[in-house]
């Protein structure tokens, strides 16, 4: 015999699964940066990142 199709799910807790408080979540900007102690690629890693940053922020602009 076939389930019928308005049979729900045994589990219920899929649908409410416990979430991250705010005050947990980190922005991923968690790293201490001294510019004095930098060297070379750190300097064109930050570079880039602000470059892809002005990217995303330009692109969510247009939408």
């Amino acid at each position: 015999m076939g389930r019928a199709r308005g049979q729900k799910t045994r589990d219920k807790n899929k649908a409410t699964l416990p979430q991250v408080p705010k005050n947990m979540k980190s922005d991923g900007l968690d790293v201490e940066y001294s510019n004095e102690l930098a060297d070379l690629q750190d300097r064109e890693a930050v570079a880039r990142s602000n470059a892809a940053d002005k990217r995303v922020k330009a692109k969510q602009k247009r939408k």
